[in-house]
């Protein structure tokens, strides 16, 4: 072994053929131009000839001369011989006789074609590969097969193995060091004491303080959020936050902080004094923005679910506690009332005594006056907000938010817009106002109304803030306090007011691309989006086709019986009848099924890793290096079927095999196992489920739903919200994943509990790990809304929710004048034109910005919603989705196999859910990860799992197609289309699991026979 990052296999297979080029290659490398021939015609024998083209071909395809220059596969040999009209390929071995001749041609090939020896170019290249370990922290492997890369093109003759092996090694080694010296020069020497004392074991304690700090709150309560604040304040206490790190490429101190984050104390404490110290900065760089995002988050947690929802559910409850008396006392009312107007009835001599009699008929004054004052001691008075109630019912809790209020502001820095600038400074002032002492004018309870922002207190907390019988020129504390934290929330909710050091709650506004960098983007996004700088022409190509549109689908409404228009003048469209499944698709179905061999889920892992070698090769360690783990992939297959069916590792370990210790899985699974590889092993899976013949009859990978899975968390997690419909009276998450036609899944997000797709669905696209971009996304209800329709179609996507409430529809038009029948009234919006182009320029820099990923299309969104009220570009944005929302609603209801497309794809999707919920069985389906990172994790090795379960089932189907139409089964390509690629009865999900896979000899397992009964339980 030359290096030790090399194997033998791979030092064996460099600088030659490793396999024969396919016909596109041939086609482009080997095809022998005019140059290429006027060298050749000066040979006069064949097999000189048919040398000196094989020796000229190999050097532009490999890059090097071979010892042997015939060692060449044969289609080469006969490739180059046809094209020199050589009737006898074989001849070419008489061109080994002569080893001079060898030798001035290569020295010929060389000066012809400016080729140059390695020591010419050996510095340029350390230069390069110093440029691309610095930048980028490649491994060593990686950075060797780009350097092999640089040497083709740069026609400079490859060296032998080990040289080239041992510059990579020694220049990348340097960059390394270079890394963490640049880091370390920073570092006071109280800073670097600080950060090495994070390693330490205080005593008493059982874990270092970074182990310590690693972990995030999980509790929702106000000692939890003070708690979590107190973590923000000691990381910044340290005082490397002010560090600047530009000098270094942020993608490295990104690598080094998730080493520091996964690594042990003990491991880290080993390394040298310069990459500890190093790695140590970045991982409390990254763990100051972590802590940020957790304490706001929890900030938000504290006040969704166990603040503002409780307070209005506890008002509901007391209201309907109350709801017997006061239908009792309502009753007495209404009869008094009842008699005051019939007596209007009884002619002009009617007195006030005599009604009073007739009411007294009924019910008495005491029970009246009882009536009128419970009534009026639970409804609000005439003019005031209804939702007084449970603000004083949320006042009450003054004391869950006492605690960490002095810290809010002083722990973690906060920035806001000019609008919402005094409601920050408002909680800014919050502190001082509380630890105001108690005086004679301003009593326990209440604060200085002189000294407080009554200027912002809402009309829906007056009642609250400035309570009757407060002493005078007070306000109420609690109430006050609470309409502050709730301006304070919706603003923070919105991104106007947003952490300076944060990253999931940054200010979008900053990240949006301007100036320099906008105009240096401009071009080329705009090229890729195919959007014009002039909003006009496109425009009125849109006002063209939405008229045409509304006048066809007008004059199609007598004919078309699906459609209908109620008295209202709303649409309707008839309901699209399941499609019966036809004998011979049933029976194709069950043959297939039978014929799929019986395996693990583990074997599945390992036998696609055999496949694709690159699958197995994207699982690198945190640390950036090399792997260097004998048995690496049964590893990494294990810890994936132990996360994706939610076993835990006991049910896959064998403890005579070192590959499947708890030792070895859990190391894997903390240093192998994450976002990065995930996304890197998932690339080649998509691609080969593309080639396969079955998937390409499913759909051509151009059509995408967007739809998600949800999951129960038991534990207790602020990443975790709660929603009755699905997770009772628990909370959960939902894994939002983006599926194609051809049935696999092309990107994974988990978010917080089950909220409206359309804020994350487009950052869901743009996080695809491979596969061609689909153009059509269809998503469920939850994601529609006019923004989104706007954005979606300026980011060139054809966006297509389901319609489930097309009554409610509304249809937009850009003609007020225009005629369109029956669907005048349904057409009643009004596109204003006028508008989109007055912000067509930011529209342009708005979708810039996402598709370049400056700015995560989710904090556009809620930064445009403005809290339901849309800003200016908001309103544009909105106006340009009515055009394509109209256009959707049209297509929908006029074409039964658009909604049928539609439908279809939804139930794609569900299958696939079907199939997560079957895998992922463990535990109950509950998913117990406290953390964001955890969930993501482990939700990310169920969908890895179930694409290789997808791209297994997808191949053996292939397989099993084949052969039935080999033995004269007539397979129908109209039932073939409605294969599922989800089958999962020959999957074994239970039990302890085998990670051993039988000798296949480079070939497939045997298909089961479909006709022997072989009728096992549902697996």
């Amino acid at each position: 072994m030359p290096v030790e990052f090399l194997t033998d296999a791979q030092a064996a297979t460099y600088g030659c053929y490793t396999r024969p080029p396919s016909t596109a290659e041939l086609d482009r490398c080997f095809l022998l131009d005019d140059k290429a021939r006027g060298l050749i015609e000066s040979k006069r024998l064949p097999h000189t000839r048919l040398g000196f083209a094989v020796q000229l071909t190999t050097l532009l395809f490999i890059g090097r001369f071979l010892a042997d220059p015939t060692d060449v596969p044969t289609e080469v040999v006969d490739y180059l011989a046809e094209q020199l009209d050589i009737a006898d390929p074989s001849c070419v071995k008489d061109y080994r006789v002569r080893e001079m001749t060898r030798l001035e041609h290569a020295t010929q090939i060389r000066d012809a074609y400016g080729f140059v020896e390695f020591t010419a170019a050996a510095e340029e290249l350390a230069r390069w590969v110093d440029d691309r370990a610095w930048t980028t922290g490649d491994g060593p492997k990686a950075l060797f097969d780009g350097a092999v890369v640089w040497l083709r093109e740069h026609r400079v003759l490859l060296p032998g193995v080990s040289t080239l092996a041992r510059l990579v090694a020694r220049v990348r080694d340097a960059a390394m060091a270079r890394l963490w010296d640049t880091l370390a020069a920073p570092l006071t020497a109280s800073q670097a004491a600080a950060l090495e004392l994070l390693l330490e074991i205080p005593d008493g304690a059982r874990t270092s303080d970074l182990e310590r700090l690693r972990r995030g709150p999980t509790r929702v309560s106000g000692r939890a959020m003070a708690a979590a604040l107190d973590r923000v304040s000691e990381l910044s206490a340290i005082g490397v936050g002010q560090i600047e790190l530009g000098a270094v490429p942020r993608r490295r101190v990104i690598e080094l902080a998730r080493y520091g984050m996964a690594g042990k104390a003990p491991a880290l404490r080993r390394h040298p004094y310069a990459r500890r110290l190093a790695t140590l900065l970045a991982t409390v760089v990254g763990l100051q923005a972590r802590a940020t995002d957790d304490a706001v988050e929890l900030f938000d947690v504290l006040m969704t679910t166990e603040l503002l929802a409780r307070a209005q559910r506890q008002t509901r409850d007391e209201q309907a506690r109350r709801y017997p008396r006061v239908s009792k006392d309502a009753g007495k009312l209404a009869a008094a009332v009842g008699v005051m107007l019939e007596a209007t009835t009884w002619g002009p001599e009617i007195t006030l005594e005599l009604v009073w009699d007739a009411i007294e008929n009924v019910v008495s004054r005491a029970e009246l006056r009882t009536a009128v004052a419970n009534i009026t001691d639970v409804v609000p008075a005439p003019g005031t907000d209804p939702d007084t109630q449970w603000r004083a019912t949320l006042a009450d809790r003054y004391a869950v938010v006492r605690p960490f209020l002095p810290m809010l502001c002083t722990a973690i820095r906060f920035g806001a817009t000019a609008e919402a600038t005094p409601v920050l400074d408002a909680l800014r002032a919050l502190p001082d106002l509380l630890d105001a002492r108690p005086t004679a004018r301003v009593p326990a309870g209440y604060l200085d109304a002189r000294k407080v922002a009554v200027d912002l207190v809402p009309p829906g907390w007056a009642r609250v803030v400035f309570t009757p019988g407060r002493p005078e020129t007070t306000v109420n504390r609690a109430g006050y306090v609470f309409c502050v934290l709730e301006l304070f929330h919706q603003r923070l909710r919105r991104r106007d007011i947003f952490a300076l050091a944060s990253g999931r709650w940054a200010d979008p506004r900053a990240q949006l691309l301007d100036g320099p960098a906008w105009e240096a983007a401009r071009g080329p996004v705009l090229n890729a989006l195919q959007l014009p700088h002039d909003s006009d022409p496109l425009l009125a190509e849109h006002a063209s086709d939405l008229d045409a549109a509304l006048r066809h689908v007008a004059g199609r409404l007598i004919a078309n019986t699906e459609v209908s228009i109620d008295e209202q003048g709303r649409l309707h469209a008839g309901k699209i009848d399941a499609v019966s499944d036809p004998p011979s698709l049933t029976d194709l179905r069950r043959r297939c099924e039978a014929m799929l061999p019986r395996v693990d889920i583990g074997e599945v892992v390992l036998e696609v890793m055999s496949w694709h070698p690159e699958f197995a090769a994207a699982f690198t360690p945190a640390s950036g290096g090399q792997a260097r783990l004998d048995d690496l992939s049964v590893s990494v297959a294990a810890a994936l079927t132990a996360h994706a069916l939610n076993v835990g590792f006991t049910p896959v370990l064998s403890p005579g095999v070192a590959a499947l210790t708890r030792h070895r899985i859990s190391h894997v699974d903390q240093n192998y196992l994450r976002a990065e590889t995930y996304a890197a092993a998932n690339a080649p899976l998509i691609t080969a489920q593309a080639d396969i013949p079955l998937a390409q009859a499913w759909g051509g990978g151009l059509l995408a739903a967007v739809d998600g899975v949800r999951f129960v968390v038991p534990v207790r997690s602020i990443d975790a919200r709660p929603n009755p419909r699905y997770f009772g009276r628990r909370r959960g998450v939902t894994l939002l994943n983006l599926v194609n036609d051809q049935a696999v899944g092309l990107a994974g997000q988990v978010v917080s509990g089950t909220p409206r797709d359309s804020l994350h669905v487009i950052d869901l696209i743009y996080r695809q790990d491979g596969g061609r971009r689909p153009e059509v996304i269809i998503s469920d209800t939850g994601s529609y809304s006019d923004m989104v329709c706007g954005l979606m179609r300026l980011l060139g996507f054809d966006y297509r929710p389901q319609l489930a409430d097309l009554p409610d529809a509304k249809l937009w038009r850009i003609n007020p004048g225009a005629d369109y029948g029956p669907l005048n009234t349904a057409a009643r919006g009004k596109i204003d034109l006028g508008r989109i182009r007055a912000h067509w320029p930011d529209l342009l820099r708005l979708a810039g910005s996402i598709h370049t990923g400056a700015v995560s299309a989710h904090d556009v969104l809620r930064m445009l919603a403005h809290g339901g009220n849309p800003t200016q570009l908001g309103e544009a944005l909105a106006h340009y989705g009515r055009i394509f929302k109209t256009l959707h609603v049209l297509s929908y209801v006029d074409q039964a196999p658009y909604r049928a497309q539609i439908k279809g794809m939804r139930n794609l999707q569900e299958g696939r859910h079907d199939l997560a919920r079957h895998v992922f069985h463990g535990r109950r389906g509950d998913l117990r990860r406290a953390y964001h990172e955890g969930m993501e994790d482990q939700l990310g090795a169920l969908g890895l799992v179930l694409n290789c379960i997808t791209l297994w089932n997808t191949v053996y189907l292939d397989a099993a197609l084949t052969q039935l139409r080999d033995e004269g089964y007539p397979v129908r390509d109209e039932d073939v289309v409605r294969l599922s690629a989800y089958m999962r009865r020959h999957l074994n999900v239970h039990g302890h699991y085998s990670f051993q896979l039988p000798d296949l000899a480079g070939t497939r397992r045997t298909l089961r026979d479909p006709d022997t009964g072989d009728e096992d339980e549902d697996r």
